[in-house]
């Protein structure tokens, strides 16, 4: 009883750091550079329990698509409690430019796996266009909530600035790029209030 209750909690933990080892490796090595060994080797797990956890390489890239959008979901749901639409969206803003020395090195992690998933085929490509849909949708609200009709424009404008920025900022190896990006949207904002 007591092997079985163990072996039950431990599965979620063995899966979970499978997923979070994927997601750094492909973070900063690329889905395709990135071996099943070595996701299991920073998931500190034997290379063969992820083929118990995950059928195939699909598979785990499908985890980390929606361990990223959960993670999305989480820091928009965290911006709720700012009063104004205002303030969330420039709260928004501020959280994006606090990772600028990492998305300087690796890009941004969900603009990146996109990037690379974009050129194959199946539920990854769509999974990761969900992806992206999530900021959009929220900023899209967050517009509309401000009075603008063209709260759909607005939105992809803003997380358009965000990929192109995280884009220049890891092609440049330059954080202040994000910087100075975030301080121009807070601008843009306080003009579309």
């Amino acid at each position: 009883m007591t092997d079985t209750l163990t072996s039950a909690v431990s599965r979620p933990d063995k899966r979970r750091r499978l997923v979070d080892g994927a997601r750094t490796a492909f973070y900063e090595h690329g889905v395709e550079r990135t071996t099943l060994a070595e996701i299991a080797r920073a998931a500190d797990v034997p290379p063969g329990n992820v083929y118990y956890y995950f059928k195939t390489k699909e598979e785990l890239v499908e985890a980390v698509i929606a361990s990223h959008m959960d993670e999305v979901r989480s820091r928009l749901g965290e911006l709720e409690k700012h009063r104004t639409p205002k303030a969330r969206l420039k709260a928004f803003v501020r959280m994006l430019s606090e990772a600028a020395d990492v998305t300087a090195e690796f890009g941004c992690p969900q603009g990146t796996l996109c990037s690379e998933l974009d050129k194959g085929e199946g539920e990854p490509r769509r999974a990761c266009a969900e992806m992206l849909q999530v900021p959009v949708d929220w900023a899209e609200r967050q517009f509309r909530d401000l009075g603008r009709r063209d709260a759909r424009d607005l939105a992809v404008a803003l997380i358009a600035s965000y990929q192109g920025v995280a884009l220049l900022a890891n092609a440049f190896s330059d954080p202040d790029l994000m910087t100075r990006e975030t301080k121009r949207l807070d601008r843009w904002i306080d003009s579309l209030a």
